[in-house]
Order: C-alpha cells, then structure tokens, then sequence
C-alpha cells in the first residue's frame, strides 16, 4: 500500500451509541397475503428504522424496513394463511439494532387464489383468453403453457395490477391444444394449475387492399379527419391504411376545436368475424423526436361495428366491440416518455373485439378523450383481424 494512503472503510456517519429501545404497543392488522403492523417508538433521538424479519413458506427469510418518521410497517409476501412469528427491530443511525420484540401475524388468503378461483380460460382467436376478477387489484402474474408432447413450455405471460382482467394469448395454431394456466405474485407464491384443452379460432388479418373510405366520406354524424394547420397536407381516413406507420402526412387527424366526442366510420370490404384491430398512434414531433401518448393520440375511445350502417348516421344499427383505455408503462408524466414507452407504441396497440358479435363489414371509432384532454384523434395506421372465410 502506498504510503500516506489508508484504505476506504464505510462507516456510519452518526457514531454508535448504545442500542436503542424496543418498539411496544405492537397491534397486528392482518389483511390479504399480508399484515399491517402499529406500533409505538422509543424515544431514541438518533433513531434511524424499524425492521422486520420473518420467514416465509418457502423458507426464505424476508426483511422489511419502516422510516422512524412512521408508526406503521407492512409485511408481505406470504402465500398461506398460518400462523408466523415475525420479530421486530429499531435500528440506530450507527446501525445498533435493538433487542428483539416477537408478533404473532397470521395472513388471510393469498389474493392468487381469488385470481385463480374466478379463472377462466376459452379458446380466441389464433390463441385462448384469460377471463378471471382481481378484487384485490393485486399485482399478479398469470402464467399460461402449452403441452408440446414432452414438456409443458411457458406462453406469454399476463402480468397485471387490473380487478377485472380478460387477456388473450395469441400465436397458436388452429389445432386442439393442452393448455395449463396458474396465478403467481411477485414473491413467487402460485396457485394450483387449471388444465384445459381447447381449439382457437381462426384469424387472419384482412387485407388492407380492401379498405374504403365511407360515400360521403364523413359519415353522417361524424367528425372531419383531415384537418392540418395549412389545410393542404392531405392527411386523411384513406391514410390510415397506406403502410405508414409514422410519418407525416400520412395519418388521420380529427378537428382541434370540436370538444365533443370525434368519430370515423370505414368500409373494411369484406365482411368478417372480427377478433382485433390494431393501431398505430401518430406521434408528434417535438424537440426530443417523436412523442406518443401526446395531443391527438387516442387515450379512451370506442369502436363499433355494424353489416348495414343506418345511412342517417344514427348509432341504433352499430354495435359496440369494445371500450378502451391506452396505458403509458412508464406512468410518466404528460410529455415524458421513456423507452419503452416509444416502443409499445411504436409497435402498435392491439385491442381485442367481444367475441360474441354477428359479423360486420364497417367500422366506427369514436375518440372519447385524448392525451391532451381533448378529443380529436391522431391515427397513422390501422390492421383489423378476423375470419373473412
């Protein structure tokens, strides 16, 4: 070691002191998977956390820590309902941790298990869909796989914090297939596995080449979609399935000023069970490049579908496939967007039909709201799925 130079050794920036007091008064609150934990401070001015150690079913040990600045501590992570010891610590700023204080907590049931009780798994198109209720909006993990004759192999996986959830896994070919489905939170606690077979239906996507914009092109009671600033730029409905996922002009875009709800209606050309449609947000420019989830793109919106619209414009002869709500991963802020934020968009969203609707040959989407608070749309691409045979 070079002389004048002593090694680096952490230590803590308050010195040690004596240990500090126990916790008392401990009142337990158990809930679901989980137990609230009340309690009393010492009064130790150089107090620093509350930790707790406890074991769980799986034999791993867990700790959970709680700021001085609160009375309450939350431990988690357990996937039955016995009882377990949990001992509790106060830690100093020196890092000096108290003698123990041992509670007794005994959870209610794993949310999973609601989660796998409420499951069901049909067949979809081109792949099967998870329907099931997630009352305690946990966090969950639905994990599906698929027999391949000599071992079970892991599908797309559901990961979700939603009450009501209906998912599909797509990629499956039309053929009877051995499907088995369980519920897993973060702690890697899981439920038993549903097995099923089943056969999922035929999709394909419907050839863009057979689009159509509507006569007239607004359909009654519809807004406008080729609104631009100079008037001339030629964006438009017929835009929306020209292969241009991005640029400009190539997108619809609804009128500014309207504040009411926007729709657009088009011919598909063909008329299909449709299963989905997937679209493609147009993103603005700014000075950081492009952004998505921003102004004109859709945030909660409706689409509709019909076989022989009402030429009045009414919506009495429409219905209604569905009702959605665009989700930022990141939850960043208006104007904030990650990576994967741009990826997911960039991507497309695909948002699944009602499955139990007659066939249709036209399509109706109407804007409800959009990032900006508005409500017309900026749209750069459509694809909508279904059987056309």
């Amino acid at each position: 070691m070079p002389a004048g130079c002593n090694p680096d050794v952490q230590k803590p920036l308050t010195p040690a002191a004596g240990a500090p007091g126990v916790i008392t008064n401990v009142t337990v609150e158990n809930g679901h998977g989980q137990a609230k934990l009340t309690y009393t401070l010492p009064g130790d001015k150089d107090l620093a956390y509350v930790k707790a150690v406890y074991e769980l079913a799986s034999g791993k040990t867990r700790e959970v820590k709680a700021s001085a600045y609160t009375n309450t501590l939350l431990v988690d992570g357990f996937g039955d309902t016995s009882e377990h010891t949990v001992q509790l610590f106060t830690v100093s700023k020196g890092e000096v941790t108290s003698a123990p204080v041992t509670v007794k907590v005994k959870p209610l049931e794993n949310p999973i298990w609601a989660v796998y009780r409420n499951m069901k798994v049909l067949a979809d198109f081109a792949g099967v869909r998870v329907i099931t209720q997630n009352p305690a909006r946990a966090e969950v993990s639905i994990i599906a796989m698929i027999d391949t004759t000599y071992e079970y192999v892991l599908l797309q996986g559901i990961y979700t914090q939603a009450d009501s959830i209906s998912r599909a896994i797509r990629g499956l070919s039309i053929s009877p297939k051995k499907i088995a489905v369980f519920v897993r939170d973060r702690f890697l606690n899981s439920t038993d596995t549903l097995f099923t077979t089943l056969t999922p239906l035929y999709e394909a996507p419907l050839p863009k080449s057979g689009y159509r914009t509507m006569t007239p092109v607004v359909w009654p009671g519809d807004s406008r979609m080729d609104n631009s600033s100079s008037g001339t730029a030629g964006v438009g409905i017929n835009k929306i399935w020209d292969g241009d996922v991005i640029n400009w002009p190539s997108c619809l875009a609804g009128v500014p000023t309207n504040l009411t709800p926007q729709s657009f209606t088009f011919d598909l050309g063909v008329v299909a069970q449709l299963s989905r449609i997937v679209i493609w947000d147009y993103p603005e420019y700014l000075n950081n490049g492009r952004a998505y989830y921003y102004r004109g793109c859709m945030k909660r919106f409706e689409v509709w579908g019909s076989s022989n619209p009402a030429p009045d414009g009414s919506w009495d002869s429409w219905t209604k496939l569905g009702t959605y709500a665009e989700e930022k991963p990141s939850k960043s802020a208006y104007g904030v967007q990650t990576t994967e934020d741009y990826d997911v968009a960039y991507a497309g969203f695909s948002w699944d039909f009602k499955i139990d609707v007659p066939k249709m040959r036209y399509l109706r989407v109407r804007c409800l709201e959009n990032w900006m608070g508005t409500t017309f749309p900026m749209i750069s691409e459509v694809q909508v799925y279904g059987d056309a045979r």
